[in-house]
């Protein structure tokens, strides 16, 4: 595992493969860095699904409104919803969307980002400037790219836990 050189900005997601180490950005994107730890410490993010995974480009997450669900019709609706907080502005940067960067998902709306997030796979430079750069995983990628490819994954997988390294 890498050296946490910051807990109170380290998000440790507990993947069916292992653990993933993500370094926030707060200098970068503080409101976005703010709500993830928010909703990491309200329990929110815990075994909610990877509802959008497309090979060689990204692993979205983060519907705590629907994501949970086990029943099929609630994981095909995964993707559409948020936390109970208010969207979050844009907090776009010159920071690109390289492998194992987070970017905050959003509807059309640049200003419509809430709890859902995507770790890219790759390089995705199409997205720079596009949608708000707030985190790197420092370790287990290896574990991010053995996600349940699908748009919605048959049987997907989940984020067991997801806590902030300074509360674990």
């Amino acid at each position: 595992m890498a050296e946490i050189k910051d807990p109170e900005n380290t998000i440790l997601i507990e993947l069916k493969g292992g653990q993933v180490v993500i370094e926030l950005l707060p200098d970068v994107a503080p409101e976005h860095s703010a709500r993830m730890k928010e909703l990491a410490r309200e329990g929110a993010y815990d075994n909610v699904c990877f509802h959008r995974v497309i090979d060689g480009f990204m692993a979205q997450t983060g519907d705590v409104a629907n994501g949970n669900m086990e029943q099929d019709f609630n994981i095909r609706m995964a993707g559409t919803g948020g936390s109970d907080k208010p969207d979050l502005p844009a907090e776009f940067s010159k920071l690109p969307h390289d492998r194992g960067t987070l970017g905050a998902a959003r509807s059309a709306n640049p200003n419509s980002a809430n709890s859902q997030f995507f770790i890219n796979f790759s390089d995705n430079h199409f997205l720079n400037g596009q949608y708000t750069v707030y985190g790197r995983v420092i370790s287990g990628m290896e574990h991010v790219d053995a996600i349940t490819r699908g748009e919605p994954p048959a049987d997907p997988d989940r984020m067991i836990s997801v806590k902030v390294a300074a509360d674990a």
